[in-house]
């Protein structure tokens, strides 16, 4: 059985999109940037959860719990 290591990852977008537009929702370009970088060193999502995250009481952003696995080097 190969032995294989998990790595969780929380994506979200920089704080001035809420502040300034009273949310921010990810971009899917840099979002797929970020998966894409985390396969180049040989990652694969198990799983993703998207969230609703608060910021500063009032602010809404968007977030992805991201679940990695590859195997253990």
């Amino acid at each position: 059985m190969k032995e294989v290591e998990y790595n969780v990852v929380i994506y979200q977008e920089s704080a001035l999109g809420s502040l300034v537009l009273g949310s921010s929702k990810v971009d899917p370009v840099r979002f797929s940037e970020f998966l894409n970088e985390h396969a180049k060193e040989g990652w694969r999502v198990v799983t993703m959860e998207k969230d609703i995250r608060r910021l500063f009481l009032f602010w809404d952003r968007e977030a992805y719990l991201v679940v990695l696995e590859r195997e253990k080097r």
